[in-house]
């Protein structure tokens, strides 16, 4: 059973209708860290198991310096001001900030804007006290933030790592099934892990049947031309109409269940398959490229149809193994080592998951979920 969030913090924004909050699920060496989301629908719930499946996150990296947090704010990211509210939620996080919460980009919130408003708050990367005072751990920050300017296959770092991980964990676990070759992909979300990991797959020799982002779903049973989609992808994770081909089939973005595909991946919203809509998953295989995309009734639904999982912590933790890698001086920052030192970590982990899943007969989800249970739980840096 996972233990309480350490802290639960909740903003009320005094110049629009946002509001926001902040969890700190569990503290390693007085720190912890996790991406800031930025959506209509976000919950006090849903940052508080957020921030949870952050602390299994960093325990799959295999960390020893840093806890889960998760911090959200609900209101629209496409609204004029949104950045201006950003700034506003992160100066009232500010003390929660400078104690050892390390907190970034997410859904709807650039990683880019974070470290611009922090900078102006004299605040820079969060770090410890400890931190602060180690020259080796300055350098290794200098390391990081010029590692966010460096691209990878087009795209910069931060915004191809998670996508790439997820491709990775994906190949892994379609190899364990011994899945056929050219196997069918549809995607749920298309913003910089839809995008990058579509783009992976693509190079890797799957086939995107099907992409649904913000305003429809897209679908072409010969392959989508996925190196055009992302080279013309529009901002916040939208495709242009403008250069679907003739034999792509445009259809409501509610519809991504019922195209007729092998590996199915949830990479925007949570919840998106639920008691509801899990029986229409025709997938036999699932990667959870977005946080908490399955419910735990759609989990014991797919179970009984013999749906495979590749569990969110696991397949998705490029984004904060990017930050622990670099900031705590575990590779330099050149492009291909990263790269390297993540997928090889996930695809490592998702091995492990599956054959233990295999031999005790277990779910993929359970057996993660026994592996990477933090075990530390520290307190803020005062």
């Amino acid at each position: 059973m996972n233990k309480k969030p350490y802290i639960v913090v909740e903003w009320n924004d005094t110049e629009s209708s946002a509001k926001g909050w902040l969890c700190a699920y569990n503290f390693v060496n007085h720190y912890c860290g996790g991406g800031t989301r930025m959506h209509p629908t976000v919950t006090k719930e849903e940052v508080v198991r957020l921030a949870t499946t952050m602390g299994y996150k960093y325990k799959a990296c295999e960390s020893q310096t840093t806890g889960g947090c998760k911090g959200g704010i609900a209101y629209d990211y496409k609204a004029p001001d949104a950045k201006d509210v950003l700034r506003r939620y992160l100066t009232a996080m500010a003390p929660y900030i400078n104690a050892g919460v390390s907190i970034g980009g997410d859904l709807g919130v650039d990683y880019g804007d974070v470290l611009e408003i922090l900078d102006d708050l004299d605040i820079g990367l969060p770090q410890t006290k400890e931190m602060r005072n180690d020259p080796k751990i300055q350098k290794y920050i200098q390391n990081h933030d010029d590692a966010c300017d460096l691209t990878y296959d087009g795209f910069k770092m931060y915004d191809m790592i998670t996508g790439y991980g997820c491709a990775h964990s994906l190949d892994e676990a379609w190899k364990f099934r011994n899945g056929k070759n050219g196997a069918r992909v549809v995607l749920q979300g298309f913003g910089c892990v839809g995008a990058s990991m579509a783009y992976c797959l693509d190079e890797m020799g799957y086939k995107i049947v099907g992409i649904a982002d913000a305003n429809c779903l897209v679908t072409c049973e010969d392959g989508l031309d996925v190196k055009k989609l992302v080279e013309t992808k529009k901002p916040k994770g939208e495709m242009d109409p403008e250069y679907f081909k003739d034999n792509y089939v445009v259809r409501s973005n509610t519809e991504w269940l019922d195209v007729d595909c092998d590996i199915l991946v949830p990479a925007a919203l949570e919840d998106v398959i639920n008691k509801d809509n899990a029986h229409k998953v025709k997938a036999s295989l699932i990667v959870e490229a977005a946080n908490i995309p399955v419910t735990e009734e759609a989990d014991e639904i797919l179970a009984k149809k013999d749906v495979d999982i590749c569990v969110d912590f696991v397949a998705n933790l490029g984004g904060i193994r990017i930050y622990e890698a670099l900031v705590f001086g575990i590779i330099d920052k050149i492009p291909q080592d990263i790269v390297d030192d993540t997928t090889s970590i996930i695809r490592r982990q998702t091995k492990l998951i599956f054959e233990e899943a295999k031999k005790q007969g277990k779910t993929q989800r359970e057996v993660a979920r026994e592996i990477f249970t933090p075990d530390v739980f520290d307190t803020p840096d005062i």
